[in-house]
């Protein structure tokens, strides 16, 4: 495989997905990267198919726009409605993000296992048939309502923030879940928060290691990896773009700009 210094463009409803860039960029520290928080849509989760759709292929265009020879959909719910459409329409590889339900079910003890993510996410024809496979485990669903707009204001600690995550976690608890997925990439950002309200034995799972990984093999099998050391990663907001900087430590450059 020919090198190829284009960079990795990685998409999401908003600044969550940077948690699907930070497996990436660890795991693949050469590799340019240009991510894309369209965070005055976010979040996606509540938004009908049809749009899911249009605003992916919009994020789509834009990356490639910037000339990206990959692209992370680091989104679940973008991934679970729109990923079929996108592979569809335009020629370039496409990496999606599922809740890691297999690696629960594998782990789980008690075969039984909660979920936690976005309506759009729960209510995807692709999320039905990844359950479908898993019929001898219980798995306790919960929609997020309220996460994805408390983490993109910046109250990640917020009393809301506590409140809500105690009206979620705590019948799962009692239903003697030994596994929690976090079903959007928003959510490992509440990883401190949630483990301060789970019991130890607990596992969360969240999908950023397999995501880094599977573009990793894309990268060898089909697109090529980058051999220069122009790896400056490039990040682009279309709001206010303080609570991005804020979350990646103020290291990086960020650019408001319209899409």
């Amino acid at each position: 495989m020919n090198s190829n210094n284009q960079p990795i463009g990685i998409f999401d409803s908003g600044i969550g997905g940077t948690s699907i860039w930070k497996a990436i960029h660890q795991l693949l520290p050469n590799e340019k990267t240009i991510y894309l928080a369209d965070s005055k849509n976010a979040p996606y989760g509540q938004k009908a198919k049809e749009e899911i759709v249009a605003l992916s292929m919009k994020n789509t265009e834009f990356l490639l726009k910037m000339n990206c020879k990959i692209i992370v959909v680091a989104c679940n719910t973008a991934t679970t409605n729109a990923i079929q459409e996108l592979r569809a329409k335009y020629n370039v590889p496409f990496i999606g993000i599922e809740p890691a339900i297999k690696p629960a079910v594998t782990h789980s003890k008690t075969q039984i296992i909660g979920i936690l993510a976005t309506q759009g996410t729960l209510n995807s024809a692709l999320f039905n048939k990844s359950t479908e496979k898993y019929q001898d485990t219980k798995i306790i669903e919960q929609v997020g309502h309220g996460l994805v707009q408390l983490i993109e204001n910046g109250e990640i600690n917020s009393p809301e923030m506590t409140h809500l995550l105690h009206s979620y976690l705590n019948p799962m608890i009692e239903a003697n879940i030994d596994c929690l997925v976090l079903g959007c990439s928003h959510y490992p950002y509440l990883i401190p928060q949630i483990k301060k309200i789970l019991p130890d034995h607990i596992q969360i799972i969240d999908s950023g290691e397999a995501v880094a990984k599977q573009t990793q093999n894309v990268l060898r099998d089909k697109v090529g990896f980058s051999s220069t050391q122009d790896n400056q990663p490039i990040f682009y907001i279309n709001t206010n773009p303080k609570v991005l900087r804020e979350i990646l430590g103020n290291k990086f450059t960020v650019e408001e700009k319209k899409f």
